[in-house]
């Protein structure tokens, strides 16, 4: 029996509590096909290893980690470790270690999903981000000179590669072809005059080698316009590691919700472990309160099953979302409902499994 060997990062906040229900799925999802298994091992490391040791996990981490087949994460970040801390240290640490390039976010209405947009069906919001993951401008690169000074400078620079920017636009053209969908570049062209304009230019470049993928270009700024206006025009979108991360937290606010919001990390090569998670971070404030919503990480499991070829396993993750979706009887409150984060994990496996009756 084929086994896939899981490293847990369950991190801060609700993270602990939301990642141990897609564990729960993971596993129940695997005792369904009968043909795998996962083997799960949880590592400590977040914003309170970080209180502990003044890291935020330790020195060998990745070394630690390569072995592994992908990486649960739950979400990072807690008050009194700063933002820039918890996200350089744990988060942008494994993915640009592990040259996870692509993150891929789906945007998708599921049936009975809230959306504060009038007059939108359904299927009028389907699209999927692909957003550079590894350079751009959160490479990291810059100066601070001369601080509490009055002649104090920062200078924050985006980092834009040939190799990276070539590898994200015909990963995203590869997708756009195989399920023959529209693709939309995401740029600011007009205003970032080196690196967007460098964008526009692959972007072209790379087009030429797929004739028949429609194509369109949008400046950032129209784009999250259209997004509310006319989601239906968005199918595949290429966007910048800045620009991604804006426009999918947008995408989740008009497909229900950030707890229905799942991305993951990849290395398409798989030379590296890829990476899972829900995109609404770590929400302190309803912490040990059992409130979170974990279809998103359910949905960030479902995002592994396809990545390892248990594609139609997969779709069934979605399916039962969206069934919870829609006969409402056991969701959390920011759905509307009053059942707790375990209820829901419960009621996922309990459906997935064929059960009558769950909730």
């Amino acid at each position: 029996m084929k086994t896939h060997r899981i490293a847990v990062i369950a991190g801060d906040g609700i993270g602990p509590e939301v990642i141990d229900e897609g564990v729960k799925v993971l596993d129940a999802a695997a005792a369904r096909d009968g043909s795998f298994r996962f083997a799960f091992e949880r590592f400590p490391w977040g914003c309170e290893y970080y209180l502990k040791t003044g890291r935020m996990m330790p020195d060998d981490a990745l070394e630690t980690l390569r072995g592994f087949d992908a990486i649960f994460l739950g979400a990072v970040g807690y008050p009194g470790v700063p933002d820039d801390v918890s996200l350089r240290g744990l988060l942008l640490a494994i993915r640009h270690g592990f040259d996870q390039y692509v993150n891929v976010r789906p945007v998708k209405l599921l049936k009975g999903a809230p959306c504060p947009l009038k007059d939108v069906r359904r299927e009028d919001v389907d699209m999927v981000f692909i957003r550079e993951n590894s350079e751009g401008e959160y490479a990291g690169s810059g100066s601070w000179n001369h601080r509490g000074e009055p002649n104090e400078r920062v200078v924050q620079e985006g980092v834009f590669t040939r190799k990276g920017t070539e590898r994200i636009m015909r990963y995203a053209y590869e997708l756009a072809r195989r399920e023959k969908k529209t693709l939309t570049s995401i740029s600011k062209g007009n205003a970032l005059n080196y690196s967007m304009v460098f964008w526009d230019q692959v972007f072209k470049e790379v087009g030429a080698e797929y004739p028949d993928v429609e194509t369109h270009s949008l400046l950032v700024d129209a784009a999250s316009m259209f997004m509310v206006k006319d989601p239906k025009r968005f199918q595949v979108v290429v966007a910048s590691n800045l620009f991604g991360d804006i426009l999918t937290d947008l995408g989740a606010a008009i497909a229900g919700g950030m707890g229905l919001a799942a991305g993951a990390n990849l290395n398409p090569e798989r030379a590296f472990p890829s990476m899972f998670e829900p995109i609404h971070g770590s929400a302190p404030d309803i912490a040990g309160k059992g409130l979170a919503n974990p279809l998103a990480t359910v949905w960030s499991a479902s995002q592994m099953l396809d990545f390892f070829g248990h594609g139609a396993l997969a779709q069934e993750l979605l399916d039962v979302i969206e069934r919870l979706l829609l006969e409402r009887k056991c969701l959390t409150p920011d759905l509307g409902g009053t059942a707790t984060t375990s209820q829901v994990g419960d009621a996922v496996v309990a459906a997935l499994m064929g059960e009558s009756h769950y909730a």
